[in-house]
């Protein structure tokens, strides 16, 4: 079963030159593209935690925060456990996907009592120890991508095992598309999705 939203009308913006994204990643550089869409997956430092889930309205009042704040889209999102999935599309004129990270993890940071893995090095840098410090980033190069990876978001509970259908999970945005119609309640059920994984 090939699970591709063909419905999915999102516009993004086409990556300039596809040399940009044959570099070498010995010397690893964001991608900025001003009111771009993009993938990224944050994660936890500590991988058999479930804070994001346990603290999930904590996580909601970060990004709405940072959202009133700097806006950006959230195409598509999923929280698991110890990470999330999302598509953000950012405003014409506007590449800092990177600062609007930044300020989510330390809000969210910020709520949660104090603890986690703190070494010397973070406690030196004033980080808690709750996030890995980078995101996985990718930038979206048409729509197929994006129907691919909102696909890849809204599938990935059942991939890691959380739910048996994808309809299971509550922290998803894929509830919100099924009420826009995009997807049928019962997507992907029974199935696996074709494709490579991407973020992880």
């Amino acid at each position: 079963m090939r699970c591709v939203n063909r419905r999915s009308t999102r516009n993004v913006v086409p990556v300039s030159s596809t040399k940009d994204l044959l570099k070498p990643m010995v010397a690893y550089r964001r991608n900025f593209i001003p009111g771009g869409s993009y993938f990224f997956t944050v994660t936890l430092l500590d991988r058999s935690s479930s804070l994001l889930v346990d603290r999930i309205d904590d996580l909601r009042e970060a990004m709405r925060s940072v959202r009133a704040e700097r806006p950006f889209t959230l195409d598509a999102v999923v929280v698991l456990p110890d990470h999330l999935h999302c598509i953000w599309t950012l405003p014409p004129g506007d590449a800092d996907y990177s600062l609007r990270w930044r300020e989510i993890k330390s809000r969210f940071s910020r709520r949660i009592p104090v603890g986690g893995l703190r070494t010397a090095g973070r406690i030196k840098k004033a980080e808690r120890g709750i996030w890995q410090r980078r995101f996985w980033e990718h930038t979206l190069r048409d729509s197929l991508d994006v129907e691919r990876h909102v696909d890849y978001i809204h599938y990935n509970p059942v991939k890691h095992g959380y739910a048996n259908r994808v309809v299971d999970w509550p922290y998803s945005s894929f509830h919100r598309y099924v009420d826009q119609g995009e997807y049928p309640r019962d997507w992907a059920a029974g199935g696996q999705c074709e494709g490579k994984a991407f973020g992880e």
